[in-house]
């Protein structure tokens, strides 16, 4: 019979990407290590998310790990954006491959995290009585783990099948000849789409607000990419730790109207042809922060889209009026556009015709039924906070989380919290944006450095002072005004009902990330140690 109580240094939650380099950390410098993981197998978003057409939107090797150069040597990519069973492959190879698996506890649901002051520990609870008791915590739960479903009358009642792309069942299903509503197109639902539409009888695709979606423009690797890869590991993964964004795209040197307007627009034709996220880093140095040059941007997608999609009342549709782009996160697509040009798929504006309730068979909106066989639901996560908020954290004095961080998240480097000790989140709220694996790495890093340091001093707790903590929220706030990012989007929350609407992100980005952990680093911590 399993051990229904267990003790180590280190217990990690989440057995993603970050959770399996803080385990491969941990481990590595000599600490017991336990791993917690809700779900079947590792990997994260990359074992949950098994959708159709789900794939990475930064390229493979900018995603993958850069710990270890034998590793980058034995793993070849074989897209420039890796698909989901892949990337499974490819983190299952890296569990076996540092012999983690021993230290990973499957099917394991985290309720209940309470730190013990007397012990200076952390007591965990799993769903199925499992106990584990650890100097610290370390949560690794990730900003897209928790599946957020709309409150839509009746949504229980509908007798078909229903999915929601973050709890893809992993016996494949079947589409063929089946009548599909995908309700939602933010980055899953426009993966979906293109792959099921020449399978299904019908589709249609519920919109309530329009993205700027751009061709991903994935390809093959070459026999010479791969070789270029694995020869360059060293310039790579140095450009890699030094890009703001954790990406190897270069921006221009150059702003919009530095250009004239007819090789601006062959700038534009360049970026649109250009891969993933090369739309935003390789775009013009002032998109972002120029509304004119960004509206050009714009005019130029919406031309495309018009020129693509043959059905101009749609195509209008598909066009979002109510945000530049990157206001709301773009996704980037492969076949998206063309696919509202086959006679059995459909577009329906919610901005319209809202949904009035789902019924046994179908959908309802203001316009009557349509009955379906497939229901989607597309429609996203709690990001940031939402896996955090639901695993019954209680630190010193019997503070609660959920309490702590009733108005939003208070973070430290979006890694530690005032009045939580010895318990870090990597990977959490107030991260900074881009390639989340990049910067990821380096919250890891800190945190396993910190670790390190208080047992060469023999500390037993590790605490961040509530000065650093405001500092950092003050950096926070007042940064706030130059993030692109709408506050109707999920990166404030707004699409989870009764959440706090508050910035999630870091708007200082990876620069204001660094700088504080440097400043952290030499002072010696200062203050954080009990």
């Amino acid at each position: 019979m399993a051990p229904r109580e267990e003790r180590a240094d280190v217990v990690v939650i989440g057995a993603g990407v970050l959770g399996l380099y803080q385990l491969y950390r941990a481990v590595q410098a000599g600490y017991s290590a336990l791993l917690l993981e809700a779900g079947g197998g590792v990997g994260g978003t990359w074992y949950w998310n098994r959708y159709p057409g789900c794939r990475f939107d930064s390229e493979s090797y900018t995603y993958g790990y850069l710990f270890s150069e034998e590793l980058w040597r034995e793993w070849s990519w074989s897209e420039e954006f890796a698909s989901q069973p892949e990337t499974e492959r490819y983190l299952n190879y890296v569990a076996d491959k540092f012999d983690l698996r021993r230290h990973i506890r499957l099917d394991s649901k985290v309720t209940s995290a309470g730190w013990d002051e007397g012990a200076a520990s952390w007591v965990t609870g799993t769903s199925d009585g499992f106990e584990a008791r650890s100097r610290y915590l370390v949560s690794a739960t990730g900003v897209l783990s928790v599946p957020q479903f709309p409150d839509v009358p009746g949504r229980e009642d509908f007798r078909g099948e229903a999915y929601h792309p973050a709890r893809w069942p992993q016996a494949p299903v079947d589409f063929s000849g089946k009548r599909v509503a995908i309700v939602g197109t933010g980055s899953s639902g426009v993966q979906i789409g293109p792959e099921i539409a020449d399978e299904v009888a019908s589709l249609v695709m519920y919109q309530r607000t329009p993205t700027w979606a751009t061709p991903l423009n994935n390809h093959r690797i070459s026999a010479e990419q791969q070789a270029y890869l694995k020869a360059n590991y060293a310039s790579i993964k140095a450009e890699l730790d030094a890009s703001v964004s954790g990406f190897l795209h270069k921006p221009p040197g150059k702003k919009a109207f530095d250009d004239s307007p007819a090789q601006r627009r062959a700038f534009f034709e360049t970026i649109w042809h250009s891969p993933g996220f090369a739309k935003i880093g390789a775009n013009y140095d002032d998109l972002l922060f120029n509304q004119e040059a960004n509206a050009q941007w714009c005019a130029f997608m919406a031309e495309k889209i018009r020129a693509i999609v043959t059905d101009q009342a749609t195509a209008d549709r598909l066009i979002p009026k109510d945000h530049r782009y990157v206001g709301l996160r773009p996704p980037y697509v492969t076949g998206y556009y063309e696919m509202f040009n086959r006679p059995n798929v459909s577009l329906v504006s919610l901005r319209e015709t809202p949904i009035v309730k789902v019924t046994e068979t179908g959908i309802e909106t203001s316009d009557g039924l349509r009955e379906f066989d497939i229901i989607i639901w597309a429609t996203g996560f709690d990001f940031g906070t939402g896996a955090m908020l639901r695993m019954g954290i209680v630190g010193a004095g019997g503070l609660t989380l959920n309490d702590y961080w009733a108005a939003g998240p208070v973070t430290y480097l979006g890694i530690m919290a005032h009045g939580f000790p010895n318990l870090f989140f990597p990977g959490g709220p107030h991260g900074a944006s881009g390639n989340n694996p990049r910067y990821g790495a380096l919250q890891i890093d800190f945190v396993q450095d910190l670790i390190d340091y208080a047992r060469e001093r023999g500390r037993r707790r590790i605490e961040v002072p509530k000065q650093a903590e405001q500092d950092w929220m003050t950096m926070l706030a007042k940064l706030e005004a130059y993030s692109p990012f709408e506050k109707r989007g999920q990166y404030y929350g707004a699409n989870t009902p009764g959440k706090p609407r508050v910035h999630l992100l870091n708007p200082g980005g990876r620069p204001k990330l660094d700088a504080f952990m440097a400043a952290a680093v030499e002072s010696g911590y200062q203050g954080f140690l009990g």
